[in-house]
């Protein structure tokens, strides 16, 4: 066993959690004006850091400007005013918490509908079937576009340790960007970053190289990997654990383990993989067998909402229990299990046929609880999902609004001056 639920946990740079208990990233999508954090990720983080978690990781931030995983996500970047993020890293870590910013770029992982960029490692696009055409058409990053977008990683981490926070969580699962390089189903390439997994981790290798000079040394850096993809020829276990032995050298933290992408969304317990459905911890039977190989510490993440469970996955070796959903209907869970008590609710399950939509739905509800938090309120996790669904669409159509006339007004001149390899547009599909 790794130590007790409330045992600190040293990592390699320095940093000590105080707890074994981690806030795990969920996407907000609550950026107010300019793409920024304003009193709301405030007051939800705050509410959070209250709560006695160890960890508190956000939703994630979006290195590009141009390419966000929907309309309401929040930027940093170099023009990005940092008080923002420091009034955010403040509250954040008010309650004791160490926190971390997830740092993400979607890739081919976009709405049809938004401006900026669709670009992933080839010109495979999501499949899922009629729901297809809500993604954008993406075209296969050049060489200068896959440079560029290792330095936008670094300037992220740089400006988040500058704004006060504690440490970065480099996204390389579900689906996003540099976990669309590890796959071998959507990655074709023919050059350096194609074919074997060494070189399709190199974008990855580079993206944690580039951090890591960027930041102190006793700045935390994490990467979030898929300890598989669910997918038939996809990324797997073992792809993952030879991936995990290639960070150990870059000078990684901890790697935390989840799963799935959004043609295969393991990570809302709906994967391919039916088992996952009926009980939490929906990856602790990959991460067993990852624990006896790796060289870093690792953090689970999936279902997990109840004390026993969390104990079981330290039991088993893993390092770090990551939380979401629980969280979002109980802020103060990890002060109630160390005096012994559990939750008395839980979110209202999505039992929809449809995996996508369900997946969807469930993110909504989960949503739909933090911004109960951000206002003050207690969470309502038995809002019927349709509802919470549809309230989110009306959100994003008005977010979407706001974004495109701010990426005209705001990032219109400076894209007018990148060279041209910077500013390649996408086909949409209609």
């Amino acid at each position: 066993m790794t130590g007790g639920l409330y045992s600190p946990l040293h990592l390699r740079s320095g940093t000590v959690l105080g707890n074994r208990i981690a806030k795990a990233a969920m996407e907000e999508n609550m950026a107010g004006e300019g793409q920024l954090p304003d009193h709301r990720l405030l007051e939800l983080y705050r509410r959070w850091s209250a709560g006695g978690a160890g960890l508190l990781i956000t939703g994630n931030v979006m290195v590009h400007a141009e390419a966000l995983t929907g309309p309401a996500g929040v930027v940093l970047d170099e023009a990005a005013p940092l008080e923002p993020f420091a009034a955010w890293a403040q509250e954040a870590s008010s309650g004791g918490a160490a926190v971390w910013m997830q740092i993400n770029h979607p890739g081919r992982q976009v709405q049809a509908n938004m401006p900026g960029v669709a670009w992933g490692p080839s010109a495979v696009g999501v499949d899922l079937g009629r729901l297809s055409k809500n993604f954008g058409r993406p075209v296969a990053m050049t060489p200068e576009q896959i440079g560029d977008t290792v330095e936008r990683f670094a300037v992220t981490a740089s400006r988040a340790e500058q704004a006060g926070f504690d440490g970065v969580e480099i996204h390389a699962a579900h689906g996003y960007l540099l976990s669309q390089f590890l796959s071998p189903l959507v990655n074709q390439r023919t050059d350096a970053w194609g074919g074997s997994l060494e070189n399709r981790a190199r974008m990855l290798l580079d993206v944690v190289r580039a951090v890591r000079t960027a930041v102190a040394p006793s700045f935390a850096v994490a990467v979030k990997l898929n300890s598989a993809d669910f997918q038939r020829g996809g990324f797997d276990v073992d792809d993952a654990r030879r991936v995990i032995a290639m960070l150990e050298p870059l000078g990684v933290d901890l790697v935390e383990l989840s799963g799935g992408s959004y043609e295969s969304p393991a990570m809302t317990g709906r994967s391919a993989d039916e088992r996952t459905q009926a009980r939490e911890a929906y990856f602790l039977d990959l991460a067993r067998d990852m624990v006896e190989t790796s060289p870093l510490p690792l953090m689970l993440t999936g279902g997990i909402t109840r004390r026993a469970t969390a104990d079981r996955v330290l039991a088993n070796g893993v390092d770090l229990i990551g939380m979401g959903t629980s969280l979002a209907v109980t802020p103060d869970l990890p002060l109630r299990w160390r005096d012994r008590r559990e939750a008395d609710r839980s979110m209202r399950p999505v039992t929809w046929s449809n995996k996508a939509l369900a997946s969807a739905a469930s993110m909504a509800l989960v949503r739909h609880q933090m911004r109960r938090l951000s206002r003050g309120r207690s969470p309502r996790p038995g809002t019927h999902p349709a509802y919470a669904l549809l309230s989110e669409q009306l959100r994003q159509r008005r977010a979407l609004r706001r974004y495109r006339a701010w990426l005209l007004t705001s990032r219109g001149a400076a894209t007018a001056n990148r060279p041209a390899r910077s500013r390649h547009r996408v086909s949409r599909t209609s």
